[in-house]
């Protein structure tokens, strides 16, 4: 477990370092970021579904998916931030707790999953959230007219629709037979198993933050 954690931390430390570098900075690098991410996961995502009926439906989602981080990036980066670091810390809490405690599986679409990784999701996201707010915005739960509980609210939905994305990408790996969507980053797989909880994650946050 220690090798395959230390593997873990230290590519994150890269993909995320990269990532919050594009998104910062904005502009065409961002552009040209975003929709190299956006070509390489459809092309994960062709391979993994072949001619299946499904695959049309998946482009339709990505593309959904897409536009909303674009939009929400554009018009306020804290607030993709924010997104990204639910979803991030939500896979982070789910491997470490789940390694850790270990317990009975969640569901038989993904073997690795437990209810001690699912619980440990939300802990993690609540608080990365938590302190995100601290340190970096504290006008956050202002520009979203919300209070500690709504804010804390919309942190488990984020939290709960990444699982849900997480396991939705399982379950077609496992119906194809396959590992994991990709090679591109060790201890990861592919840009597909990184940012699954992403793709169903911002469409939903995007419409929080619209309506708000």
């Amino acid at each position: 477990m220690e090798n395959e954690l230390t593997k873990r931390i230290l590519t994150s430390i890269i993909v995320i370092s990269v990532s919050f570098f594009c998104i910062i900075v904005g502009s065409t690098i961002f552009n040209i970021f975003i929709f190299l991410v956006f070509f390489i996961s459809l092309f994960e995502w062709f391979n993994l579904c072949k001619k299946k009926t499904y695959l049309i439906i998946g482009v339709c989602f990505f593309s959904i998916s897409i536009i909303s981080a674009y939009n929400l990036r554009n018009d306020n980066v804290l607030f993709f931030l924010f997104a990204i670091l639910i979803s991030a810390f939500t896979d982070m809490g789910g491997f470490i707790t789940g390694k850790i405690f270990k317990g009975p599986k969640l569901t038989k679409i993904s073997p690795n999953k437990t209810y001690s990784g699912s619980v440990g999701s939300f802990i993690f996201s609540i608080l990365s959230g938590l302190i995100f707010i601290k340190y970096f915005d504290k006008t956050f739960m202002i520009n979203l007219k919300i209070n500690i509980n709504e804010l804390i609210a919309i942190i488990l939905l984020l939290s709960a629709v990444s699982q849900i994305g997480d396991l939705t990408v399982s379950y077609f790996k496992r119906i194809s037979n396959i590992k994991n969507t990709g090679n591109l980053i060790p201890g990861h797989g592919g840009i597909l198993d990184r940012i699954d909880g992403m793709i169903f994650a911002f469409p939903f946050y995007y419409i929080i933050y619209i309506f708000n």
